[in-house]
Parts: C-alpha cells; sequence; structure tokens
C-alpha cells in the first residue's frame, strides 16, 4: 500500500509524533536525564532553525510528540531532519527514527487545546510520571508558570492565548484542563487522526481543508458513489 504524502495547510497547526527507532530506556528504567537534556536543547535548536512555531513538545525515552505550525509545507519535516542529524551524530549513530513521523491537522478553536492536552500528559499515560507537570521534557510546566526559563522559545499557540485574560488566569485554566483530563472519547479522536494521519475537526473544517491541504484530509467515504437520482427526461 502506498504511504499517504504529508498532509499540509497553510496556518493549521500540526499534531505530529516519531517514533525512536532505538529507546534510549526500556518502560521500567530510570529516564536518561543527560540525554533527554540534549534532545530537549536539539529541539529548541531545530526549531529556531526551521521558524517552526512550537506550540507544545513532549519527548520520552521512545518517541517525539509536538504541536506546532510550520510556516511552509517543508518547515515541519526539515525540523524532524535537523533534530534526527544531531541525534544521529551526536548521540546515538545510525537510524534515529523508526519510519517516518505521523501527523494530523487540527482545527483552531476546538480541538488544538484538547490535542496540547493530549500531548503533554504522554508522560503520565505512559506511567512515567503521577503529573504532566512533573515531566521535565516538556511543555506542560511552562504552560501553568513553572519551568518558564525552559520554554522561552515557545509560541503559544492563539487558542492558549484565549483561555483568558491575564497570564496567571491562563495558566490556571490551563492547569485545571490537564488535571480534569480528556474524555476517552476525546483521546480516541486524536489517536485516530494521528496514526490515520488525517484532518482533526469538524465538518466546516474538513470542507475547507478541501481547498486548501495538499491531500485529501479525510477518508473516503466506504462503499461504492451514490447513484445521482434520475431526472425526468430519464438523463
Amino acid at each position: 500500500m502506498a504511504r499517504l504524502p504529508r498532509l499540509y495547510a497553510p496556518d493549521t497547526a500540526q499534531l505530529a509524533q516519531a517514533q525512536f527507532a532505538r529507546p534510549l530506556a526500556g518502560p521500567d528504567d530510570a529516564p536518561p536525564a543527560a540525554e533527554l537534556d540534549l534532545l530537549a536543547r536539539w529541539l529548541r535548536d531545530s526549531a529556531r532553525e526551521t521558524r517552526v512555531a512550537v506550540h507544545g513538545w513532549v519527548l520520552l525515552p521512545e518517541k517525539i510528540t509536538l504541536l506546532a505550525t510550520p510556516p511552509g509545507s517543508d518547515a515541519l519535516p526539515r525540523l524532524m531532519q535537523a533534530f534526527g542529524r544531531r541525534y544521529a551524530s551526536r548521540l546515538r549513530h545510525g537510524r534515529v527514527y523508526a519510519g517516518r513521523y505521523r501527523s494530523t491537522l487540527i482545527e483552531a478553536g476546538s480541538w488544538v487545546l484538547p490535542a496540547l492536552a493530549w500531548l503533554e500528559s504522554l508522560p503520565v499515560a505512559s506511567g512515567r510520571m503521577d503529573e504532566a507537570t512533573s515531566w521535565p521534557w516538556s511543555s506542560a510546566a511552562g504552560h501553568v508558570g513553572r519551568n518558564a526559563q525552559r520554554n522561552t522559545w515557545l509560541v503559544d499557540h492563539a487558542d492558549y492565548w484565549k483561555m483568558d485574560d491575564t497570564p496567571f488566569a491562563r495558566q490556571a485554566a490551563y492547569r485545571e484542563l490537564l488535571e480534569h483530563g480528556l474524555s476517552e472519547a476525546q483521546r480516541a479522536r486524536i489517536e485516530r487522526a494521528l496514526f490515520g494521519q488525517w484532518a482533526l475537526g469538524g465538518a466546516a473544517f474538513l470542507k475547507r481543508l478541501n481547498t486548501t491541504a495538499s491531500r485529501r484530509a479525510a477518508p473516503a467515504p466506504r462503499g461504492r458513489p451514490r447513484k445521482k437520482p434520475a431526472t425526468p427526461d430519464g438523463r
């Protein structure tokens, strides 16, 4: 089966995830702090070089996950390549990723914040941490007003800014979102879109992408196309 071309649309956030070919640690091992610190710096440097606006990120020993708005169709691939080159030349020689990274376009106003919370909660979902904001190698702490120095290079999405008028109120509102968590239905939709590499959003968003995206944004309907009703003249 032919692989899908990259899905891109201008000024649209993307959720992206890549598995490492060789995890830095096993599921029950302590996180390799020094190596994850290096990866965090390389991610920052790669984002700056490619001018990708990263809204959220998390590094686990087995994968990297980002929420970002790239300035062009080749910007996110170049970020992943730049990060991979640093990784391969300075930390682990050879193949970096276990296949292509997966990505999905995210609708602003309805799915950006859930996608951000899903991403930043991955250390909890993997059993490595009880609280998302306690994992040092992610943007979660910065979004609730902690560890700000590590996240000065991030570009907060407009949906995050719209949570409230002041920084403290935004941080409190986002902390509540993280602590409350997503519903099973929300998590399932995000994961289906990401792993299937289709867009995540409502009908109007998907319709708009028909004219702006680099390829079809949603799977084609199953089954044969419906027949058009016959006209009075039999045509």
